[in-house]
């Protein structure tokens, strides 16, 4: 009967012990459902405030109220954009902690005719339309004194420059004033107008490029004619973009603005693929102004690297390594500058050299280079065949400039004064003391930063995003960090540094490095024996054409013995060499298959081995001490 008794208490006990456990579970959700807990496991702390953010959020000198439009209510939302939906607020909420009441976050759900869906059309949010007929919206406003700014829609797929965004935001509410970039280019960077000016709407190609847009976002952009005589003194930087033939007036008044003490950003091009080619040879050196800043760069020259080359369709949708198109990875850029600091990759088609001086009194520093696998050959080699170019290749072993940071107190470009300006048809020569209102400077009256780019290609939209139609909406994907690269040193250079370690925080894709280096090693030993074959054929040819030349005018038609031997030579050789060819291809696919076979077995394998090992080690510890 006590057994009995006794039994019937250890299983009240054991249902009680249960239902406490539920109750504390329960509770112990609830209490956590108010608290937001997140551990950045990932390398580079993708997911966690960077540096510059804390800084500028502890510098905050008004309160901001960001208010986020997020039609929650929407049944049929695209998945993705609902879990995305959910990191931007919980990212956002990182804001508030960091902030520390200098921030608050405002959530609205934007319903058909509420008044959330007044305020969200008042601040200029976008919304999508399902196929449904139901408006969706994801965007948000920052409120601070009387200024605002907004992002109508947050793209899903920059979720990378989703930080930078946030932050660019809540710091252009701090102030009225705004950055001004003065921008001189040869080309249709900002649009241009319809050719039929009665045509409804722009023609295609007609809108700003991209990067001008993402500018005009945190700058006020002035734009410089030819026939400009000044640059604008109350701009903050000025950008040349391929300065095609410059006028003289307008390349004095650049280099008075940086004897003022003004910073630049080149970008020069040996060939623009841009250019209109009616046009001429398209090349953009203003070989004076490079002089007078202490480097030089060899017109119509561009860089073959096959270490950097770039896969690529040619005109017979066939696919062929360029050299000429290069890729460079995160070891071409300068790792302790700030410009270039995280940058993953960029796309440089058919790009210069830039070469210092060896008695130049400035400092420069490199901030992209090629690998010591390069060449200089004619920039208009890009529309030869690739065939030949391997052919002909032969590494110089040296790395060569793409881009570099030039500091320091330089001296005029102009020694004799301002050039005459030549007069229109019809016109006289105007009178020099009209003209020279002002004194020259000779000397810089404070130390300049010109930071020079040997390729303007670069910055086209095709070269660096993708665009695409979701839902009615342009969606536009980056895919490299050539954007990155134009806005980290605006930053830079106008003296914004703490948002450049925002903008490129870390790698987001991880890719096979190992499986690239093989294919590197493969496609060096490759262009060797190749280069081999192209030498064994030469050979042939000529000890063909002296043969046939021994031959008397009768015999022209028949080949003789020693042609026959050396034609049967020749094609043994040619067998062999194609034979190792074979080879070097097998041998690289074998090497990675070899990788991936290691790779699924240590993740299928020994991965779930060791764990098995250590529970079995546990078990058997407890079971002792027990």
């Amino acid at each position: 009967m006590s057994d009995g008794k006794r039994r019937i208490g250890k299983t009240a006990f054991s249902a009680g012990s249960t239902v406490l456990v539920l109750v504390i579970v329960v509770l112990v959700n609830i209490l956590l459902s108010r608290t937001t807990l997140r551990w950045d496991a990932t390398e580079d702390n993708l997911y966690s405030l960077s540096q510059g953010t804390r800084t500028i959020l502890a510098e905050l000198d008004q309160e901001v109220v960001v208010k986020v439009f997020y039609s929650k209510h929407v049944v049929n939302i695209p998945s993705q954009i609902k879990t995305f939906a959910q990191r931007v607020i919980d990212f956002l909420s990182e804001y508030e902690q960091y902030g520390k009441g200098r921030i608050s976050v405002e959530i609205y759900d934007p319903k058909p005719d509420s008044e959330e869906e007044e305020w969200a059309i008042k601040y200029g949010m976008k919304g999508i339309s399902l196929p449904t007929g139901e408006q969706v919206y994801l965007g948000l406003v920052a409120l601070a004194a009387d200024q605002e700014a907004a992002i109508a829609f947050i793209d899903p797929t920059q979720e990378m420059r989703l930080e930078y965004d946030l932050t660019r935001i809540i710091s252009r509410v701090q102030t009225t004033d705004r950055m001004k970039i003065a921008v001189f280019s040869s080309l249709p960077i900002f649009g241009q107008a319809p050719m039929n000016m009665g045509m409804a709407g722009p023609r295609p190609g007609s809108e700003p490029w991209f990067f001008i847009q993402e500018l005009k976002k945190s700058y006020d952009l002035i734009t410089v004619q030819p026939d400009a005589d000044q640059i604008d003194p109350t701009a903050d930087l000025l950008v040349l973009f391929h300065p095609r033939n410059m006028p003289d007036g307008l390349e004095f008044a650049v280099d008075q603005y940086i004897m003022g003490g003004g910073n630049a950003i080149v970008f020069a091009d040996p060939l623009s693929l841009m250019d209109d080619p009616r046009m001429g040879p398209g090349g953009s050196i203003p070989t004076r102004l490079f002089k007078a800043w202490g480097i030089t760069m060899a017109p119509e020259k561009a860089v073959a690297d096959y270490t950097y080359a770039t896969r690529l369709r040619n005109r017979n949708n066939q696919a062929e390594t360029n050299p000429l198109w290069l890729s460079a990875p995160a070891p071409a850029f300068l790792a302790d500058n700030l410009i270039t600091t995280n940058l993953e990759s960029m796309l440089l088609p058919v790009a210069g050299a830039i070469e210092t001086q060896p008695d130049r009194p400035f400092t420069v520093d490199p901030l992209i280079q090629t690998s010591t696998n390069n060449e200089m050959v004619d920039a208009f080699a890009h529309s030869m065949d690739v065939d030949a170019l391997r052919r002909d290749f032969k590494p110089s072993g040296i790395v060569r400039n793409l881009a570099v940071r030039i500091s320091g107190t330089f001296n005029t470009a102009f020694p004799d004064g301002r050039p005459e300006a030549e007069p229109n048809a019809g016109e006289t020569a105007p009178d020099a003391d009209a003209t020279d209102k002002e004194e020259p400077l000779k000397e810089g009256k404070a130390p300049s930063v010109i930071v020079v780019v040997a390729d303007s290609d670069l910055l086209y939209d095709g070269y660096y995003l993708s665009q695409q139609n979701l839902l009615g909406f342009n969606i536009s994907n980056i895919f490299n960090d050539n954007l990155n690269f134009m806005l980290n040193t605006s930053e830079m250079l106008t003296g914004n540094p703490a948002l450049i370690g925002i903008r490129s925080r870390g790698t987001f894709e991880r890719p096979f490095t190992r499986v690239q280096e093989l294919e590197r090693k493969a496609q060096d030993r490759w262009l060797d024996q190749e280069q081999a074959l192209v030498r064994q054929v030469e050979e042939t040819n000529q000890k063909l054409s002296m043969l046939e030349q021994q031959k008397d005018a009768a015999q022209r038609a028949i080949l003789s013995e020693e042609q026959e031997q050396e034609i049967a030579r020749f094609q043994e050789e040619k067998l062999k060499i194609n034979k190792e060819l074979k080879t070097v291809r097998r041998n690289l696919r074998a090497e990675i298959e070899q990788l991936g076979t290691t790779v699924k077995f240590m993740n299928i394998f020994l991965v779930p081995l060791f764990i098995g090992i250590g529970g079995i080690i546990y078990a058997i510890t407890r079971r002792r001490k027990a």
